[in-house]
């Protein structure tokens, strides 16, 4: 396409006047369907491409929306943005994507950049207690939180079920006759950190589980934390019999620890992690989670945000969590549970080199 063309060399080509040319190429109905076809074939032929920076000083839109993530690298934020991405695609609108790092700072500098950017509203999955730099954006741009919240914001998100998500594990693994169940949290300062925890606390007490303090460490969302999270439960003078990690990362570190000590996953530990990604159904054995569809989180919030961008007033979304149990715990591949009732579905993809010994308890 060629940016020197102009609204009027197309209006030319066309022969019709600037004006109608102009409420064509903007989706103006009041135009005829013959004014319509010649407008749009003669910038068809010339390459014509709108000035986007002319085209949002008009209409005070930019059709470019924010997207603040957590981790970059995390594979579970990396399909809620996929998500959001294709949603506000199919809306015409695209998607500046940031990456805050875990850090309050780097979040700041970004929400700044969006402004400069002049986005008509922000998705983020939002750092520790809410910035002062945040609580001044949400009263300028239409905002919507994924994933994670902060207290006191009035703001719609789009988050899981983490107390049912928690509640399914602990009655798996109370199921297979675990009494001490060790927990890899996230940190406090973040609202998963804190509504995970709360949630397992509550379902140890519920199922008569063990509830040694002992038994509760905390990690930071990111895999390092997990394998030293795991190395500290494990070294204790009673150990737990079965590790539940608060996300996926830490679940992955966890998993270098009991390599790393030679105990047999599912069968000497299990092992359970909040969030799927892809690959744990290929693991030696296939790791169980607790599977929330983030593909859908990030849509469905790119869905509230367009709605604020309109002048709607969207409410907040609390997606379904669903134990997924596989071979870490004990279970065949593909099975899960729902509620606490188990139906065994077999997977798609067979590895007869992996034997499922269960569990003696």
């Amino acid at each position: 396409m060629d940016s020197t063309v102009t609204i009027k060399d197309v209006a030319a080509r066309a022969g019709v006047s600037v004006a109608t040319t102009s409420r064509v190429l903007s989706g103006n109905p009041s135009t005829s369907a013959r004014s319509r076809e010649r407008v749009r074939a003669a910038a068809e032929d010339l390459g014509y491409r709108p000035d986007a920076r002319a085209r949002s000083l008009r209409s005070a839109r930019s059709q470019t929306v924010g997207l603040l993530i957590s981790d970059v690298r995390n594979p579970f934020f990396a399909d809620v943005a996929h998500g959001a991405e294709q949603a506000a695609l199919r809306s015409s609108y695209v998607t500046l994507l940031a990456n805050a790092n875990e850090d309050p700072r780097q979040q700041d500098t970004y929400l700044e950049s969006f402004l400069t950017q002049r986005v008509d509203g922000i998705i983020i999955a939002p750092q520790g207690e809410g910035s002062a730099n945040l609580r001044a954006l949400a009263t300028k741009l239409p905002l919507v939180f994924v994933d994670r919240t902060v207290e006191g914001f009035e703001v719609p998100s789009v988050t899981t079920d983490n107390a049912g998500g928690i509640d399914q594990a602990i009655a798996h693994l109370a199921d297979r006759g675990h009494t001490r169940v060790g927990y890899i949290g996230g940190p406090f300062s973040i609202s998963t950190g804190r509504a995970r925890h709360d949630a397992f606390v509550d379902a140890v007490r519920r199922y008569g589980l063990d509830s040694d303090p002992g038994l509760i460490t905390s990690g930071d969302f990111r895999s390092a934390s997990g394998y030293a999270a795991a190395e500290r439960l494990l070294s204790g003078a009673r150990p737990p019999t079965a590790l539940l990690a608060a996300d996926s990362l830490m679940a992955v570190g966890a998993l270098g620890t009991l390599r790393r000590r030679g105990l047999r996953i599912g069968v000497d530990v299990d092992l359970v992690a909040f969030d799927d990604i892809e690959w744990f159904s290929e693991l030696d054995p296939p790791l169980t989670v607790v599977s929330h569809d983030a593909e859908a989180m990030g849509s469905t919030a790119m869905r509230l945000l367009l709605d604020a961008v309109e002048g709607g007033t969207p409410s907040s979304v609390v997606l379904p969590a669903r134990l997924v149990v596989r071979e870490s715990s004990g279970g065949t591949r593909g099975g899960d549970i729902r509620g606490g009732a188990r139906e065994d579905v077999r997977g798609s993809v067979s590895d007869p080199g992996v034997s499922n010994p269960g569990r003696e308890t």
